[in-house]
């Protein structure tokens, strides 16, 4: 049985991820991984680069994952291996840290050039789950999480954040493992087999699926239904506002 939400009647709490589910910035995200990465590879191999892939790329190697995270991840995709260094490492620095802080640098300012837009169908979705009863929770990997929401006058429509900055507090390891959105159910008092995942990244789908979720909700904004669902999606949906009434996969 499911209700006017879309979700099995089982479902007490709603884990929200944030870039491409509640706001519009996945697309700012893979922007500035692409500079970050074409300046960096540029520098090592030469004009003659392969660069970044903001689709391909992106979604495989980097999408929902931490920043030192997806910087090793993508770079071992190409062979290269650099130092740790640490979290307090110049964006300049060729180092794991270094590279993500460099990203994070040029993040902040397209959010500071561009703003943030939220997606119009997921706020009113929030607020039919808020009136539904069920508890809510953010689950991002970026450490900008509170700010972003607040920005976009968000913050209320959640109980629990679990963030970049929670995840290092706790020692969580973040997506494709499903840690965070096991601690921001634990947050919240109810089992993962009462709790719906809402992810449009594939690590996020993976999540869900080795966590036990009760329901991984797929959000396709990039034509990327099939892999959702390959990844572990019970339903893929292209905004949450189209969920209501939502079947699974045929």
């Amino acid at each position: 049985m499911t209700t006017t939400l879309g979700l099995p009647d089982t479902i007490q709490a709603c884990l929200f991820d944030l870039d491409g589910v509640v706001t519009r910035t996945a697309v700012v995200h893979a922007a500035a991984w692409k500079e970050t990465f074409d300046a960096f590879l540029r520098e090592r191999e030469g004009e003659d680069f392969r660069p970044f892939d903001s689709s391909g790329d992106y979604d495989e190697y980097v999408d929902g994952r931490p920043r030192a995270d997806g910087v090793r991840t993508f770079l071992a995709s190409r062979g290269i291996h650099l130092p740790e260094g640490g979290p307090g490492d110049p964006p300049d620095a060729a180092t794991v840290h270094g590279l993500g802080n460099r990203k994070n640098e040029l993040l902040l300012e397209k959010i500071r050039t561009q703003g943030v837009q939220a997606y119009d169908g997921t706020l009113r979705y929030l607020e039919a789950v808020r009136a539904a009863g069920l508890r809510t929770a953010i689950v991002s990997s970026s450490a900008n999480t509170r700010d972003v929401l607040r920005s976009i006058g968000a913050e209320d429509f959640f109980e629990v954040r679990v963030d970049g900055v929670v995840a290092a507090e706790r020692g969580l390891p973040g997506k494709p493992h499903p840690d965070t959105f096991l601690a921001a159910a634990r947050d919240l008092g109810v089992e993962p087999a009462r709790a719906a995942v809402f992810e449009d990244a594939l690590a996020g789908m993976d999540a869900g699926r080795s966590g036990h979720f009760g329901y991984v909700v797929g959000v396709d904004r990039t034509g990327q239904a099939d892999a959702l669902y390959a990844h572990g999606a019970d339903v893929v949906v292209q905004d949450l506002a189209d969920l209501a009434g939502a079947g699974g996969h045929a």
